[in-house]
């Protein structure tokens, strides 16, 4: 192989497959681009974000907690009471932290944002330092795009609190797995089952219902819901079910019909997370008194089994169903290659999916050997959070806090931990090259540059960055530039920068 081939190979492998290069990355690379990604793939799963995470049935206590201090707060307004005389002094600090929670009651809205920028923003920013620092980026990029297909979203308090670890303990343990594991530990997150409403969901002809109908207080004395949900109207909710068919498996054209839907919303009844009565708050449980008796039938095929093993022979199946391989592949063919894939390489991918039986393991290295994958145009545009990224890769740096991260991404579109729908977030050039925001990324860029270069070469950063992908152009219009932050800047909003 041409020097110059292994070059831009090199240069594709940690700008496409990748986060972007790193200082010196593609010097490693450009060895064997190849085998540099494939030594990335590994059984035991993705990096984890550094530092301590509280689990998710730690952060739904948390928010429990907090729900019963703001609801204790509104009682004590509504009885207008007082603090007695002379307390203002010894007793300030409490008085203030009442205030506070007075404050709360009065605007629920802040508070909750208040408190979800406080597990959100440092989940979110370990997440983000990790993908800055990280040697092995295409095993991140690899996880970045199953945590987008299995979106979760910060658009619900009680969701919001725990994307953090369902990233950690259902996505990241299982990417390069059997897919049936994924798609298992995802759905059955308490994340995914808040965030889709499944908590609420209970068999119409259930024990549970029957109890409700006899004038039983709904969720409490059964002990059914936890605090966040109680009250509420109980009867089928097919969120989930609707999701993981048209979203996570066989896709919208996939040939399921609305009474499959309604089918499979009913085997899944009684998967719930763990109440007030239960030994464990926030954990995933499955509950026989709210789960729809009888035979199910989904697709053609009819389900017998009881209990929670109902639902799980539906997902298997859903699993392996070649209507899900090819939707998708197309999808991961689609994320990293082109935004229209090559269906010669959606093939590739569909069969080492089928031939592995959903070992995401073998659909990568399906990828990564892929001629079509190494094509020298880059066909995709760079979301936002990939954008920023990528400008941390270059200057060699890693973002410090979520004050920073957070504002920059939310003005770009891409808010952090907030897909807009279950879809999660797109990843067509539409989407994110409009006037308006690549203005918006030029504003970053130049503020990025002038702390992140300092004293160092633009020219070699560059080279750093994008190697053989470099053009002539942008090299010039660099060494040109009237000061080293000014020639940065104009590597990060390049063509071939702003493109992977």
């Amino acid at each position: 192989m041409a020097l110059a081939d292994q070059d831009m190979r090199a240069a594709i492998a940690v700008t496409r497959f990748g986060l972007g290069a790193k200082p010196g990355e593609l010097d490693v690379a450009r060895k064997d681009p190849k085998g540099f990604l494939k030594s990335q793939i590994r059984r035991s799963g993705a990096d984890q974000p550094p530092g301590p995470t509280a689990n998710s049935a730690q952060r739904m206590a948390e928010f429990r907690d907090y729900r019963r201090e703001r609801r204790e707060v509104r009682l004590e307004k509504a009885s207008d009471a007082r603090p007695p005389a002379g307390a203002a002094m010894e007793g300030a600090p409490a008085l203030a932290d009442t205030a506070q929670k007075a404050q709360d009651a009065r605007d629920p809205v802040k508070a909750v944002g208040r408190m979800l920028r406080q597990d959100v923003g440092s989940d979110f920013s370990a997440r983000a330092q990790l993908a800055a620092a990280t040697d092995a980026a295409f095993r991140e990029r690899w996880t970045l795009f199953w945590a987008n297909h299995f979106t979760v979203s910060a658009s619900k308090a009680i969701t919001g609190t725990v994307v953090g670890p369902f990233e950690e303990e259902a996505i990241r343990p299982n990417v390069f797995g059997r897919f049936d594991d994924l798609l298992g530990a995802a759905e059955t997150h308490p994340a995914m089952l808040t965030y889709l409403d499944q908590i609420q969901s209970i068999g119409p002809d259930s024990q549970a219902a029957e109890f409700f109908k006899r004038g039983g207080p709904r969720g409490v004395g059964a002990g059914l819901q936890p605090a966040a949900v109680q009250q509420r109207a109980v009867g089928l909710n097919e969120n989930l079910a609707r999701e993981i068919m048209e979203l996570h498996t066989v896709g919208v054209n996939g040939g399921y019909t609305q009474g499959d839907v309604t089918e499979f919303a009913r085997a899944m009844t009684g998967l719930s997370i763990g109440g007030q009565r239960d030994a464990v708050f926030g954990v995933a449980v499955f509950r026989d008194q709210a789960h729809e008796p009888g035979v199910r039938t989904v697709m053609g095929v009819s389900y017998d089994q009881r209990g929670k093993d109902q639902a799980n022979a539906i997902l298997a199946d859903l699993a392996a169903k070649p209507q899900t391989a090819r939707f998708v592949c197309t999808k991961i063919a689609r994320h990293f290659v082109a935004d229209d894939p090559p269906p010669a390489l959606v093939a590739r991918l569909e069969a080492a999916w089928t031939g592995s039986k959903g070992d995401l393991s073998k659909v990568a290295e399906a990828l990564i050997s892929a001629p079509e994958a190494w094509n020298p145009k880059p066909e995709k545009f760079k979301t936002p959070y990939e954008f920023i990224v990528s400008s941390y890769r270059a200057a060699g740096a890693t973002p410090t806090g979520f004050d920073k991260l957070g504002p920059i991404l939310t003005a770009l579109g891409q808010k952090p931990f907030s897909a807009p729908s279950p879809k999660g977030w797109p990843e067509d050039a539409r989407s994110w090259a409009a006037p308006d925001a690549i203005v918006k990324r030029m504003q970053f860029a130049q503020a990025f540059s002038a702390a992140a270069v300092r004293d160092r070469d633009p020219k070699g950063l560059a080279a750093d960055a994008l190697g053989e992908r470099l053009s002539p152009e942008t090299a010039k219009a660099i060494a040109r530039a009237e000061s080293r932050p000014e020639g940065f800047a104009l590597l990060l909003m390049s063509p071939e920068f702003q493109r992977r």
